[in-house]
C-alpha cells in the first residue's frame, strides 16, 4: 500500500508541475494532493500541521491564480478580452509547432482580444497586452516554483522517513 500512495503522490507531483503551465489542470491543488498521498501511506505518521500549512498555501496560490493577471491586465489598462486573449493564446501556444510558442502566443491572444474585441487603440492594446502577459507570467511562475517546492518537500519527506517504509 505504502509503494502504491507513494507512486501515486509522485504522479499528483508531476501533474501538478505540468498543471503550473496548463490552465486547465490546477497546478499547486493538484500537488497538495501528491502530499496527502504520501501522508495516506500506513507508514508515516499523519503530520495535520504540515498539510494544514501546505493546503492552506495551495488555496491561496490558487486563488492568486486568478488575481495576478487580472491585475497586470488592469495596472497595464487592459480588458477582460485581453485577458481572455492571453489564456487563448497559451492554449494556441502549446500545440504550436514552433519554438517560443508558449511565450508568444499568449502575448498575441492578449493583442489580438485588445485590438479585435475590445477595439482597442494600437500602442495602448500593446500596453494592454504587454501587462496581460506579465501577469500571466508572474502567475505561471509563482505556480511553477511553489509545486517545485512541493516536489521538494515530497522527496524530503520521503529521504527521511525512507526507513518507516522499507
Amino acid at each position: 500500500m505504502d509503494i502504491l500512495l507513494i507512486v501515486l503522490g509522485l504522479v499528483f507531483m508531476l501533474a501538478g508541475i505540468a498543471g503550473s503551465f496548463l490552465p486547465v489542470l490546477p497546478g499547486v491543488p493538484v500537488s497538495w494532493l501528491g502530499l496527502i498521498c504520501l501522508y495516506l501511506s500506513p507508514s508515516l505518521p499523519f503530520d495535520w500541521v504540515f498539510i494544514v500549512i501546505t493546503g492552506v498555501v495551495a488555496i491561496a496560490l490558487y486563488i492568486l491564480d486568478y488575481i495576478i493577471p487580472a491585475i497586470g491586465t488592469k495596472k497595464f489598462g487592459g480588458s477582460k478580452a485581453g485577458a481572455w486573449g492571453t489564456t487563448i493564446g497559451l492554449l494556441v501556444g502549446l500545440f504550436a509547432p514552433f519554438p517560443f510558442a508558449i511565450l508568444i502566443c499568449p502575448f498575441l491572444g492578449a493583442l489580438l482580444g485588445e485590438l479585435i474585441f475590445n477595439q482597442t487603440e494600437g500602442k495602448t492594446a500593446i500596453k494592454a497586452a504587454f501587462g496581460s502577459f506579465l501577469g500571466f507570467l508572474a502567475s505561471t511562475f509563482m505556480k511553477f516554483f511553489a509545486t517545485l517546492v512541493y516536489l521538494g518537500l515530497f522527496f524530503y519527506k520521503l529521504a527521511v522517513n525512507w526507513d518507516l517504509f522499507f
